[in-house]
């Protein structure tokens, strides 16, 4: 049994975690079928002390529990490969680091083991979409500048909080490009 808040974001020991899963919880709440989103991690008692305006806007105060503040930056542009737009980004030394949540198809692995060879790219995609296996997931992939990483996986099949996978690992090529986006 998982223990939430009132707020309805799993308790995590690790404030990274904490991180993802409250922009998990706010990409659920949205819905599906949503664009990529990415986010700023602030360190929130730097926030509260130097932009206490700004603080105040998002609803922290003394109160506030996370040790991490997630802040939405501006849409990505559509049409905008993804690996494309995180290649443009540089972040000023008050972001600790970022986040990324987007919805994909998967597969499980016995059916990408069937798939055919030589496909475009946009062959692979129609194949994927119309497989009777494939799995929509919202992955959300957190990193810091320290190298740490954490991942929530939600399967559209089971959208629920309690059945949110957690994970350093889950992901590691979004975390390498979001990772990248803190190099010189």
């Amino acid at each position: 049994m998982t223990n939430l808040p009132v707020d309805g974001t799993p308790l995590a020991a690790d404030p990274l975690t904490r991180a993802v899963l409250e922009i998990d919880e706010y990409a659920a709440s949205l819905g599906w079928d949503q664009p990529a989103r990415l986010f700023a991690l602030v360190d929130t008692a730097k926030l509260r002390a130097q932009e206490p305006s700004l603080a105040a806007q998002l609803g922290i105060d003394e109160s506030t529990g996370t040790s991490l503040t997630p802040i939405e930056q501006d849409e990505i542009p559509a049409g905008t490969p993804l690996d494309e737009f995180l290649a443009t980004i540089a972040w000023p030394d008050a972001v600790v680091g970022c986040a990324l949540t987007v919805e994909r198809l998967m597969l499980p692995p016995s059916a990408e083991k069937a798939e055919p060879e030589g496909m475009t790219e946009r062959q692979l995609a129609k194949w994927v979409a119309e497989h009777p296996e494939r799995q929509e997931v919202r992955m959300t992939v957190a990193v810091l500048r320290d190298g740490a990483r954490e991942s929530a996986l939600r399967l559209r099949e089971k959208d629920s909080t309690s059945e949110v996978l957690t994970g350093k690992s889950l992901v590691p090529s979004l975390a390498d490009a979001l990772t990248a986006t803190f190099e010189d």
